[in-house]
């Protein structure tokens, strides 16, 4: 017996688990049966956390960074003491940007995992399509990348940029940069597509002719506009004809692309508008999925000048962000995980929002003392503040973030000059229909 309780000793030893976890009784099981522990009885003293990504398909280009930074995060929280005591154990599983795949590895974690909460998805479709799950297992998902509103579930924390902290600022730098037309092009799915009607409302509001919107129209039979813009599927490769297109709508000047085209396929975009001679000085693109990690595969030195719109860039200069770029450059080197690229790596405003996305829901466990959904949440509405990499960020009733919104000019590196910042601006999801044409 003694021997046996030795070795049960030595496993908990290396598991890095103290014997003050186990109350009395489990003492005394384990004193007069002998029995061992199972992995479920190791697991009291672990949290499940999903994530769930693209980590295959187009849209790995974009998500596989996602892991990489969730990842790190659970080890540095891990690394402090975990969540309330318990160390964050992850449960990694792949999209493979496919979307009614997104809904059945949902499920899995949820109901086999028994994740307390699920950190993931990209698009707004994948989004979608686990919503349903996540409601009716009443579990959390923190969403972090931009998207269209016009939602706000109980069951979804949006750590993402709202229309209002990406797609209109932009819209008003281009403005104030004189620029009369706008072409819209995106990937066609939700958040192109209702991003882009709000746009139309809003440019519409500006004082902007319809003639001056670029990309096309579709219209009911009652003759309302129901589409505005031009729109390729997912990993669509032939650009040839829609950059003849916007040659064309900015020849006469002061013309921009608005682009909201998702994954990979901006990068056969990008080559087809720089074979064709337009640049950053004819008509300049601003991009809302293209960040950092994105531009890694592009021919950045050819798009030296075109703009993003994001609420981190990593050029940002604080304090915070400094750690955060050397400590997650650390973890790159160290860690063991499979799959992780080692080299050229660099941060961007999706992978700070899911880095403050963690630190928001640990923020709000302990507040609320336990790891239930409802408490949980109940907690994220009351106003918990997180200093981040990209600024300050709180989170509001409607369950999404304050964040300071940065306008950025790409460099010839693949990084960007910041040349604008709005400070706190409050994420607003319902916009659609709020703006009147002049």
């Amino acid at each position: 017996m003694a021997d046996l309780l030795a070795a049960i000793f030595d496993q908990v030893h290396t598991r890095n688990l103290s014997m003050k976890v186990l109350n009395n009784s489990a003492k005394a099981l384990l004193a007069l049966t002998g029995m061992v522990f199972t992995h479920s009885a190791f697991a009291a003293d672990t949290v499940k956390v999903g994530v769930l990504h693209s980590l295959s398909g187009t849209m790995a280009i974009s998500e596989t960074s996602l892991r990489d930074v969730l990842l790190y995060t659970f080890d540095e929280i891990n690394a402090k003491g975990g969540v309330m005591g318990k160390k964050i154990e992850p449960v990694v599983v792949d999209g493979a940007s496919n979307w009614p795949l997104f809904a059945e590895k949902a499920k899995q974690l949820l109901e086999k995992d028994k994740a307390a909460v699920v950190f993931g998805c990209w698009t707004s479709v994948s989004r979608k399509s686990v919503l349903p799950v996540f409601e009716k297992n009443n579990g959390l998902l923190f969403y972090p990348v931009q998207y269209e509103g016009e939602e706000e579930s109980k069951n979804v924390f949006y750590t993402a940029e709202a229309v209002n902290q990406q797609a209109t600022p932009a819209v008003d730098y281009m403005l104030g940069k004189k620029k009369e037309k706008f072409y819209l092009l995106g990937s066609d799915y939700v958040y192109p597509q209702t991003t882009n009607l709000v746009l139309l409302e809003y440019l519409l509001s500006k004082g902007v002719p319809i003639e001056n919107i670029g990309g096309g129209f579709k219209k009911d039979a009652s003759g309302k506009i129901i589409s505005a813009g031009k729109y390729t599927p997912f990993g669509h490769t032939d650009y040839q004809q829609i950059v003849a297109e916007i040659k064309q709508f900015s020849a006469g000047g002061k013309a921009c692309v608005i682009n909201t085209l998702n994954g990979d396929t901006n990068v056969p975009f990008f080559k087809e508008y720089a074979a064709a001679g337009l640049t950053a000085e004819s008509c300049p693109v601003v991009s809302f999925s293209i960040s950092e990690d994105e531009f890694r595969a592009l021919p950045a030195k050819q798009l030296v000048g075109q703009l993003g719109c994001w609420t981190y860039f990593q050029s940002v200069k604080s304090d915070a962000n400094k750690k955060f770029i050397s400590s997650f450059q650390t973890w790159l080197k160290d860690t063991k995980v499979d799959g992780v690229k080692k080299e050229g790596r660099v941060t961007c405003s999706p992978m700070v929002l899911s880095y403050d996305g963690v630190y928001l829901w640990k923020a709000a466990v302990e507040k609320a003392g336990s790891f239930d959904v409802d408490k949980v949440r109940e907690a994220l509405k009351g106003g918990l503040s997180f200093d981040g990499p990209g600024g300050k960020v709180t989170t509001q009733k409607n369950m999404h973030l304050t964040k300071n919104v940065f306008i950025g000019e790409t460099k010839a590196d693949g990084q960007f000059k910041i040349l604008k910042e709005y400070k706190d601006v409050f994420g607003e999801p319902w916009l659609k229909g709020t703006f009147k044409a002049k």
